[in-house]
């Protein structure tokens, strides 16, 4: 009996401690990942700046009146009234500046990546220690046919460089400041879209794909500033227009402003509306020059000729095309950029009252 008791207590005693390390265990667990750099829910407090409401007041839309109202705007909920129309600079021919509501440009202090970052990915070469090339007469091509989609950070770029060599800089809605110290915002140059486009596939000879290497370097760099130290990135400027683009850079710099697509394969505390910025495709389908068409003679009512059954299901373009492709004067069909497709739907849309532009980028 006596044995069997003191069996019974030694199998509680034994319970009783693997039962206290199990919780020790997830407890110390917890702590670990708390400690951690992962983000956290979203918290607004956090993600504000006092720069964010200069750079998003910028950022212009035409209300139904007319009158140019700034949107993504922190003012604590509260609307703003539509700021009154000013009148627009003047160039030296007389003809008015479309920038004509912004009293300053926005100050942008762009960090001198090596050129591997930017240019070097369109294998442009630079001689010497030269990091930029000299705009004024050299400009690397950039990729044409889907590439150009997400060009959106080879164009910011040029702009930025361009600034600095423009005959009023004054005019301009931004431009390149070298101190840190003024400047309203910090503009990350790296072209992660191309990156991914041309790089992601890891060779056999590599450990890891050019792609992967580059966003470790990056968060390597930006990290050690003294500029991302001291605002923990939140004024920082990252694109990554391409939804596959910075897949793993992103966790860790997620305080930053990111230049986006959408917003479809982020969690909430990565990219959101209250600090990010979306930006559109850029259009495939060149400008209708000597358009001698008036609205009544263009015989479709509604054109659209693309991609209909998209990847992740697509439900929405898929509804539109069941729901119009038999209506009187639409055309809806099925086109891709085989054989010509885009001057194809470019005629297309030439000889349309509307285009549907579901995506952005699809005419």
């Amino acid at each position: 009996m006596a044995e069997k008791q003191s069996s019974s207590a030694a199998r509680k005693s034994f319970f009783a401690l693997f039962l206290t390390t199990i919780v020790l265990f997830v407890l110390s667990w917890l702590f670990v990942l708390r400690l951690t750099g992962r983000p956290r829910p979203l918290d607004r407090k956090v993600l504000t700046t006092q720069k964010l409401p200069t750079f998003f007041h910028h950022v212009k839309s035409q209300s139904s009146n007319g009158l140019s109202r700034a949107i993504l705007v922190n003012n604590g909920g509260r609307e703003e009234e539509p700021p009154k129309r000013e009148q627009g600079f003047q160039d030296k021919d007389g003809a008015m500046n479309c920038n004509g509501n912004v009293k300053e440009p926005l100050k942008i202090f762009m960090y001198d990546l090596d050129p591997e970052f930017h240019f070097g990915l369109l294998d442009w070469k630079p001689q010497g220690d030269r990091i930029w090339p000299d705009i004024r007469t050299e400009i690397p091509p950039y990729p044409e046919g889907l590439n150009l989609q997400h060009s959106i950070e080879y164009w910011l770029t040029l702009d930025l460089l361009a600034s600095e060599i423009s005959d009023n800089p004054n005019n301009r809605v931004a431009m390149r400041v070298q101190n840190s110290s003024e400047a309203d915002l910090i503009f990350v140059p790296f072209f992660s879209s191309l990156s991914y486009n041309r790089f992601s596939k890891q060779n056999p000879h590599q450990k890891k794909s050019v792609n992967k290497v580059l966003q470790a370097k990056l968060v390597k760099f930006l990290t050690a500033q003294k500029e991302w130290k001291m605002s923990g990135g939140r004024d920082h400027i990252v694109m990554a227009h391409h939804p596959n683009s910075m897949l793993d850079a992103r966790m860790q710099l997620w305080p930053s402003i990111f230049i986006l697509a959408d917003f479809g394969r982020y969690p909430l505390n990565i990219a959101n509306v209250d600090k990010d910025v979306i930006a559109p495709y850029k259009h495939m389908v060149e400008s209708y020059a000597n358009d001698t068409s008036d609205f009544d003679s263009r015989q479709t009512l509604l054109f659209f000729q693309g991609s209909i059954y998209r990847k992740d299901g697509g439900f929405a373009r898929q509804e539109l095309f069941y729901l119009l492709k038999d209506e009187k004067d639409v055309h809806f069909a099925f086109g891709s950029l085989k054989n010509n497709g885009v001057i194809k739907a470019g005629q297309g849309m030439r000889l349309s009252k509307f285009c549907l532009n579901i995506a952005g980028d699809t005419p």
